[in-house]
């Protein structure tokens, strides 16, 4: 079973791109290639400010669900404070 994780990217606008990925550091070299995920083409230079492990890919994906519907403040609370990744499982 592969460990997937769960990873935010800041835009150079600042908003947040919320994925999951089993190899972070690929995916995120992937985004910054401008391949990959639409939203993000054109919005560099791009920072990885997010990554926590998230379980099996299904965990993720609930996980991933829930992060993108937070309001923005609560997305950078995250980034500041990873701890709070638990009130979400």
């Amino acid at each position: 079973m592969d460990s997937w994780f769960l990873y935010l990217v800041r835009c150079a606008d600042g908003s947040l791109y919320t994925g999951i990925a089993t190899d972070v550091e690929r995916r995120f070299e992937v985004h910054r290639s401008g391949k990959g995920a639409r939203y993000l083409r054109g919005r560099g230079p791009l920072e990885l400010v997010f990554r926590q492990p998230a379980g099996s890919r299904g965990l993720a994906l609930q996980l991933e669900s829930r992060v993108k519907r937070l309001a923005k403040r609560d997305k950078e609370a995250l980034v500041r404070e990873p701890a709070l990744l638990r009130a979400l499982r």
